[in-house]
């Protein structure tokens, strides 16, 4: 149980710093007025922002099993 939270806090971690990387490039594409690449950075963006959310979920939907079992 303590190293799935360890995992679990070094997931989070990990997408909190690709995260922070990407806000950084997407503000210097902003400044850079390239559009095209502030697309895709947007879009990158997104995804580890939801990816983010993800594992609280399941991790909640396992304990909630856990309880109904």
């Amino acid at each position: 149980m303590i190293a799935q939270h360890y995992n679990s806090i070094h997931v989070e971690n990990d997408l909190l710093q690709q995260i922070q990387i990407k806000e950084n490039q997407l503000r210097i594409a902003q400044e850079s007025n390239m559009i095209h690449v502030v697309e895709a950075l947007q879009s990158q963006l997104l995804k580890l922002q939801c990816q983010l959310s993800e594992p609280q979920d399941v991790e909640v939907q396992a304990l909630m099993s856990l309880l109904d079992e």
